[in-house]
């Protein structure tokens, strides 16, 4: 490579483990903007075939074992959200055996609680999942940054992240959502203050705001700026 551009902090401090010569330049993953405009929540839940009187919290994208879906389904069996009209939406295809989740979810008496949308979730059809649902949870016991965020962004989303990698750069805490440790009573006491103190509206107006700077031409010109540097030093 002559040069870099990164879409975390995280993994800028990466790259200098193995060069700290070569251009390279910062620059957020941009806007999934992609999947049209946002709808209704009642319209998007009527063509999910939701109940409309629960609240949704979204777990969208492929499962794998470092994306912390079973962190989240032992969040979500603390009893107290049984005393809520809310529900876990999942919403994505197994990348890995999901018996142990389904097993997990057997075993916590979650079956009622818990939609499973466990497939392929065709472009035309996100839109739905993301404007039906109250709050996206990302408990990713690992990651360097996530498109999921960024289709959350697109649709003015609050979000709940875990403090890994690159993640908790994207969603300022308190603000946008609720950054947290990724462990099982933290991203429960978060979700259930999210729900009691009704953040959502605050939530998704600053998401509105932050969103901004997350535009595909602030991408092209960090790259723009790298290929000059590059040949720059070429010339040179």
């Amino acid at each position: 490579c002559d040069g870099f551009v990164v879409m975390s902090r995280a993994v800028l401090q990466d790259l200098d483990k193995f060069d700290k010569i070569r251009p390279r330049r910062f620059s957020p993953h941009p806007l999934y903007d992609n999947f049209g405009a946002a709808t209704s929540k009642s319209l998007a839940k009527k063509n999910l075939g939701l109940d409309e009187s629960s609240k949704y919290i979204l777990f969208f994208g492929f499962i794998r074992e470092y994306k912390g879906l079973d962190l989240l389904i032992k969040a979500f069996a603390d009893e107290r959200f049984r005393k809520l009209p809310v529900k876990l939406l999942i919403a994505g295809e197994f990348y890995v055996d999901g018996k142990p989740y389904l097993d997990l979810i057997e075993s916590l008496g979650l079956k009622e609680e818990i939609i499973l949308r466990t497939e392929f979730i065709e472009n035309k059809d996100i839109v739905n999942y993301f404007c039906a649902s109250d709050i996206v949870a990302q408990p990713y016991k690992d990651a360097t940054q996530s498109g999921v965020t960024q289709i959350a962004y697109h649709f003015d989303k609050p979000m709940l992240t875990t403090n890994v990698g690159g993640l908790s750069e994207m969603v300022p805490d308190g603000k946008v959502g609720f950054v947290v440790a990724p462990d099982v009573n933290e991203i429960s006491k978060a979700l259930l203050r999210f729900f009691n103190e009704n953040k959502e509206e605050e939530f998704s107006a600053n998401a509105a705001i932050e969103k901004k700077r997350f535009s595909w031409e602030i991408l092209l010109n960090q790259i723009e700026a790298v290929f000059d540097q590059c040949k720059s030093e070429d010339e040179n």
